[in-house]
This record gives C-alpha cells, sequence and structure tokens, in this order.
C-alpha cells in the first residue's frame, strides 16, 4: 500500500507539486520510518534469543553456526542502511539543510539537485549496484536459505514502470529520480532503508528458526526483607517477612530470623514476629535458596529497630518508610505520653489530614523530601521521609511482556493491561488509555499496520489482528497510562514475534 502510494504521488507532481502533496509524502515517510522501528524490535529481540541459546547446552551448538550468519546480516543491512542515511542528508543539504542547527529547513519542493546528484552525476547508478550488491550478498551468507528467498527477498530492483515513451527508455535512476522533488527523493530512499530492513528481518528469522524457538530465562533473584515499623515502644510486637523475588514453589527458600528457623508460607515468604523490649537491637535475617542454575545461594542482612521511650513523640509510615505521589499514605503519629488531644500534626508537601486518634492520611506532592512536625503540648518534633512517584507498570498482552507467542494464542487477547509489579501496597491499579498498534512481516509484505487506539482495548484494531500469522511482529508502543499521580507514558515497548 505505501509502494503504490508513493508511486501515485509521484505520477501527480507531474501537474502540481502542491503543498499537500508535499504533505502526503511527509506521511507516507513517517509510515515508513515507523515500520523500520517495528521490524528492528523483532530482529533485536531474535537477537537476544540467539544470546539465550549460546548459553544453554542443548543449542548452543547450533546457535554457534547460525548465530554468526544472522549477524553478517545485521552488519550488512547496517551498512547499506547508512549509505542511504548519509545520501538523504547530502540531498537535504543541497538544498538548503544546516545539520547543526536541528530546526533548519530546506527545500522541499526543489527538483533541480535531485536531477543533477543522482541522474546527471550518476549517484543513483552507485545506489543500484550497492543494492543489487547488498541483495547478492545477503543471499550468499547461505546458499541453501538464499535460494528460497532469491524470489522473494523484498527488495525490488526493477525500474519504475512509466506510461509515456519519453520515460520508458531511461536509466533506472532517472525512472526514481528525474525531476523528482526533494521530498519525494528522500520518501524513496526511506522505501528502501524499509525493503533492506525487512530483507534483514527474514533472513534472520529463518537462520534463528535453524535452531529453535525463543526461550527466557528468569536470571535475577531479589531479597525481599522487611518490618512493619523499625521504630516501637516497649511491648509492642516487631513483624519482619522476608523471602525472594522470582521464586519457584517446589523450591522454596529456607529462611533463619534471629537465630531461628521459620516457616514459608506458599507465597514464599516467612513472617517472624516477636516483642521488643527497651534500648532497641538488631534481628539478622538468612535467606538461602537455589537459583535457575541449581547453584545454591545465601543472602544475610539485618533489620535494626529502635524503642522509644513514653515521652518521645514519634511518627511512622504504616507501609513503608516512603511517601507515594497519588497514594492514600497512611501515618501513625503519637505524643508519647501527652495525650491525643494535645498533639498537632502538620506537612511541608502537599496535604495531611487526621482520619482518627493517632492516624492520618499524607498525600504529598511533589518527589523529594516531606518534613512531618509534630507539636506536643508544645514540644516540637521533625520526621523527614523520601517522597516518590509510584514506579510504572508493565504492560502486559495476556501473561506475556513480549517476546515468541503462539500466534493463535494472540489473537484471542482481549487487549493491553498495566501490572505494577512487587509494589508494596495492594490494589494499586493502573489502566491503559492509549497506544499504537503495529503491525509488520507475514500478512503485511505490501504495507505495515499502523493506528492509534484511545483504549486499552483490541476491539479497533481486530482486522489487523485477524491479518495475523505466524512470521507476523506486532509491536505496541507509545502506551499511555492513568493511575496514582494522573497519567503518564509508559517508557516500555512490547513487541511479539507470532509462530
Amino acid at each position: 500500500m505505501i509502494n503504490l502510494m508513493y508511486l501515485v504521488l509521484t505520477a501527480l507532481l507531474a501537474l502540481n507539486v502542491s503543498a499537500e502533496i508535499i504533505n502526503a509524502f511527509k506521511v507516507v515517510d513517517n509510515s515508513l520510518t515507523s515500520t523500520n522501528k517495528v521490524v528492528n524490535a523483532s530482529t533485536e529481540t531474535l537477537m537476544a534469543s540467539f544470546e539465550e541459546k549460546l548459553k544453554d547446552p542443548i543449542s548452543a551448538e547450533k546457535a554457534k553456526e547460525w548465530m554468526p550468519k544472522a549477524q553478517k546480516a545485521i552488519d550488512l543491512t547496517k551498512e547499506m542502511y547508512s549509505y542511504l542515511e548519509a545520501l538523504k542528508l547530502r540531498l537535504k543539504i543541497a538544498n538548503g539543510f544546516d545539520p547543526s542547527d536541528p530546526n533548519s529547513t530546506f527545500k522541499e519542493d526543489n527538483t533541480n539537485f535531485t536531477s543533477k546528484i543522482l541522474v546527471k552525476e550518476k549517484v543513483g547508478d552507485t545506489l543500484l549496484m550497492k543494492l543489487t550488491e547488498y541483495r547478492n550478498k545477503l543471499l550468499a551468507i547461505d546458499p541453501e536459505i538464499g535460494k528460497q528467498f532469491e524470489k522473494s527477498l523484498p527488495i525490488s530492483l526493477e525500474k519504475p514502470k512509466s506510461t509515456t515513451q519519453k520515460m520508458a527508455n531511461v536509466s533506472w535512476a532517472a525512472g526514481y529520480f528525474y525531476m523528482t522533488p526533494t521530498v519525494a527523493a528522500l520518501t524513496i530512499l526511506s522505501k528502501f532503508q524499509n525493503d533492506v530492513k525487512t530483507s534483514e528481518n527474514r533472513i534472520v528469522t529463518e537462520f534463528h528458526n535453524k535452531v529453535g524457538q525463543v526461550k527466557v530465562i528468569f536470571n535475577k533473584y531479589q531479597p525481599i526483607v522487611g518490618a512493619n515499623s523499625t521504630y516501637l515502644f516497649p511491648g509492642q510486637e516487631l513483624q519482619i517477612t522476608a523471602g525472594i523475588g522470582a521464586f519457584n514453589s517446589d523450591a522454596l527458600p529456607i529462611v533463619t530470623i534471629g537465630g531461628r528457623s521459620v516457616p514459608t508460607n506458599e507465597n514464599g515468604v516467612a513472617i517472624y514476629k516477636t516483642a521488643v523490649g527497651a534500648g532497641g537491637g538488631s534481628v539478622p535475617v538468612v535467606i538461602k535458596y537455589t537459583d535457575q542454575d541449581g547453584q545454591p545461594k545465601t543472602v544475610e542482612t539485618k533489620i535494626d529497630y529502635t524503642v522509644g521511650t513514653p515521652t518521645g513523640a514519634f511518627v511512622s509510615a504504616e507501609k513503608v518508610k516512603v511517601l507515594y505521589i497519588g497514594l492514600d499514605n497512611e501515618l501513625a503519629v503519637t505524643g508519647g505520653s501527652v495525650g491525643d488531644e494535645k498533639v498537632s500534626v502538620s506537612c511541608n508537601n502537599g496535604s495531611l489530614r487526621k482520619v482518627g486518634p493517632g492516624r492520618y492520611i499524607s498525600s504529598p506532592s511533589s518527589p523529594g523530601t516531606a518534613v512531618v512536625t509534630v507539636n506536643a503540648d508544645g514540644k516540637t518534633s521533625q520526621f523527614t521521609f523520601r517522597v516518590k512517584n509510584v514506579p510504572d507498570p508493565v504492560p502486559m498482552v495476556g501473561q506475556s511482556a513480549g517476546g515468541r507467542i503462539p500466534a493463535n494464542v494472540f489473537k484471542a487477547q482481549q487487549g493491553v493491561r498495566a501490572d505494577l509489579k512487587d509494589f508494596v501496597f495492594e490494589g494499586v491499579t493502573f489502566t491503559v488509555t492509549s497506544y499504537t498498534f503495529y503491525c509488520a512481516g507475514a500478512g503485511f509484505m505490501e504495507a505495515p499496520g499502523v493506528r492509534q487506539v484511545g483504549s486499552n482495548s483490541f476491539a479497533p484494531v481486530q482486522d489487523l489482528i485477524q491479518r495475523c500469522r505466524p512470521g507476523t511482529t506486532v509491536v505496541l508502543d507509545e502506551i499511555r497510562v492513568t493511575g496514582p499521580g494522573g497519567s503518564r507514558r509508559l517508557p516500555q515497548t512490547i513487541a511479539f514475534n507470532l509462530y
């Protein structure tokens, strides 16, 4: 569809280089750029999978054979892509563009320099030679696979068809670039960049298929140790929870707290409770577990706590020692031996409201710190807390955050969601409000599928999803969510390779 569009636009240029036609070429060029982004994400996912296969004894031998071939394809593509990018810059500079000025413009409708550089100076002939050489080298990396792709590789080196006898006998370069406005020439060069990126992806995909499917391994474990409070009064209960992230229910950790073995629950967490005396102290925590490679690991840490006197004012965050923007942060406040009616509390960041005797809700407004000031019968104490934004959630489709996925499983999903992983507050949710949906590869060879959606649902893109099949790459980008702290755009882009 994109190829057809820019050929139609080129024909229209013979009538008039209007602002509408120039803008139309810009739309096509932006679409090609978006497609390159999708295809590149797919190739990077495949190369990451190659790295994992090198580490797996089962697939290492095949990965050693096929990964260098995939890297060769990437190196050839990088060289060809860079040449095309340099040629685009040369055209823009010739038409008045200043590379040192990010706001510089150029003559988009000028036809003189395109004809001069690419036709008269024969740079277009060099371009054809390089594209032909790139195609031949790509197919020669593996002769058997090269023969398979000889007729289907997405690089067309045929001269554009002409409806006039005058242009029927001109060269390949003249067929594309003679009397072509700068904006049209740049779009044509972007089209060739898209061709080489798509060719690279198809070849790398085939090399990867020779090894096997993508394998994702959890390679990081995070000890989770916390206490209900680190400042208590005599007789109050100290509760310590300890475990690890990314655990296996068949290989739960062994936890020792305060010198005693503490059993773990079904969530892999050990809970230790003890009444504290005067003064304070430190409780050692030891977590022993087996990592995914079968190696035993030990993590040692400790929980330090302080026991206050009845005359000391005290403020504690009921959940954590951090206040989060957009959440109701519960604070317990005491004035020691002073009654609650003689205690006043204020905060210098956001708002603070009382919800019961010794109970307050803090709603900070800006990241940094918040100072809670307690006046207990004329005696003032200050307590400093860190203030943070709620972390970004992880975009998910079904049970997957990207990678290889069966085509029928992906097509059965209803939309995209955002999950907040391992956050200390329970029940904190985010809702996806918009995203951009890209499809490329199998089912989208003529043109990529690109659509912006103003919800979390896949309903508006069902026509594109129904065209997806094994070999299709789907990317969800520009994902926006709303939740604590308002609306935000997630930094993650998730890509799926359908098989």
